[in-house]
């Protein structure tokens, strides 16, 4: 068990961070939807968190693998807190205007993208000193995030309705600093540094950061990994952030509702990611890979934009997506650990998800104004066509045979008996 204390604690300080960040999630559009009414506006908030979530993980890659994707992660959860916290102290003094929400929010995101890749870049290291294949580890973890993604909503939507939207954000800000005690407890130095050093940790930054832009231009499995990631994540912020919101405003509902088709995802989602962390070593990864978005794509925006559809349909397939959704998130973050040697770990993960995020920002914006020009329908439809169309095109490119390797090929990390 003491070899496995550095995965266990990253995975629980994973847990921890991301159930704030998903209780926040529903908080943040949410209250400024009531308050100001505007689809639009509580796209922009969205758009001012994340636009430097992406910048700020692209060029803090070098500093990771420089001094350390422990310290990095500490530090990032610990400002966190404190700017997320802000928040709703400002909001009691009666100062929190709506141009300092921005500002807020964009610093908030802006120390946890580097947060968030740290956390990812810790992932090999503790792997290997637990001695568990990589699928297990990256199923593990997807389980938690699916899981913490199934909870958070649920508790933000039972704490929106009863307390407010801001004593979520409360909630959020300690969770960024107990996940920051977790890590100082049981993630050690020496895991984080068990790499011997490479000649690139000399180079000037700038020469580091155009290392990690040369493997992955010249990775093209990598590359359509991340753009067709990141058209799926530009539908799914406006999905989340502005189309369910207004949705279930619109049909009468509350942020309640809001949590419980997210936690109904998450929830089955987080099972099918135990399973895969089981038994993902076995299965073949692009069959997989290809059926799993099938489910989890189109029919989401097809149920909400099904007039009169009744709430229990929308909750099962919400629940159906979820369970094919677990076992993606497994396979594709396996194979980025395989493919990316250890020294550019950082400077290329951070890149690879500054390249699948980098739509995030826009996709409220696009969506909230989508939804004031044509309304609703409309754009749940065009942009379950435009998912499935992103999702099942790739997966016919010669290079994504690449996903499914001979098994003795497999095996990065060795396997515990």
């Amino acid at each position: 068990m003491r070899s496995r204390r550095g995965l266990i604690g990253l995975l629980a300080a994973q847990a921890v961070s991301l159930t704030g960040t998903r209780m926040s999630a529903i908080a943040i559009p949410w209250f400024v939807l009531v308050s100001t009414g505007s689809a639009t506006m509580t796209g922009l908030v969205a758009a001012c968190e994340m636009a430097p979530y992406v910048l700020f993980k692209a060029l803090t890659g070098p500093l990771v693998d420089r001094i350390g994707a422990r310290r990095v992660n500490i530090t990032g959860d610990l400002v966190s807190a404190v700017v997320v916290g802000l928040i709703p102290l400002l909001h009691v003094l009666s100062v929190l205007s709506f141009p300092l929400l921005l500002v807020l929010v964009a610093v908030a995101g802006a120390m946890r993208g580097p947060s968030d890749s740290a956390k990812g870049v810790l992932i090999p290291d503790v792997v290997a000193q637990a001695g568990v294949p990589m699928e297990r580890a990256t199923g593990l973890s997807a389980m938690v995030e699916r899981s913490a993604s199934t909870f958070g909503p649920a508790l933000a939507g039972v704490i929106v309705a009863m307390l407010g939207p801001l004593t979520a954000l409360a909630f959020d800000a300690l969770s960024f600093a107990v996940s920051a005690v977790i890590v100082v407890a049981t993630v050690r130095s020496s895991a984080a540094a068990s790499r011997e050093p490479s000649k690139s940790d000399a180079l000037p930054y700038f020469q580091r950061l155009k290392e990690g832009f040369s493997f992955l231009r010249r990775d093209r499995l990598l590359r359509l990994i991340a753009l067709m990631v990141g058209v799926t994540n530009v539908l799914d912020s406006a999905f989340a952030a502005v189309l369910v919101p207004v949705w279930a405003l619109s049909h009468g509902h509350s942020a309640s509702m809001v949590g419980l088709l997210f936690a109904a995802m998450m929830a089955f989602s987080a099972l099918s990611a135990l399973v895969t962390a089981a038994v993902g070593h076995r299965m073949p990864r692009r069959a997989t890979y290809l059926i799993g978005y099938l489910v989890t794509g189109l029919p989401r925006f097809v149920v909400l934009a099904i007039a009169g559809a009744p709430v229990w349909l929308a909750v099962g397939v919400f629940a159906v997506s979820g369970l094919a959704s677990g076992v993606l998130n497994p396979i594709l973050g396996a194979v980025m650990f395989e493919r990316i040697p250890r020294h550019l770990l950082g400077r290329v993960h951070a890149l690879t998800d500054s390249l699948a995020w980098a739509g995030i920002p826009f996709g409220p914006l696009l969506g909230g104004v989508l939804v004031g020009l044509v309304g609703l329908t409309p754009v749940l439809v065009g942009f379950g066509i435009v998912y499935l169309l992103a999702t099942t095109l790739p997966a016919f490119a010669r290079e994504w045979t690449e996903l499914d390797r001979p098994r003795d090929d497999r095996a990065s990390v060795p396997v515990s008996a």
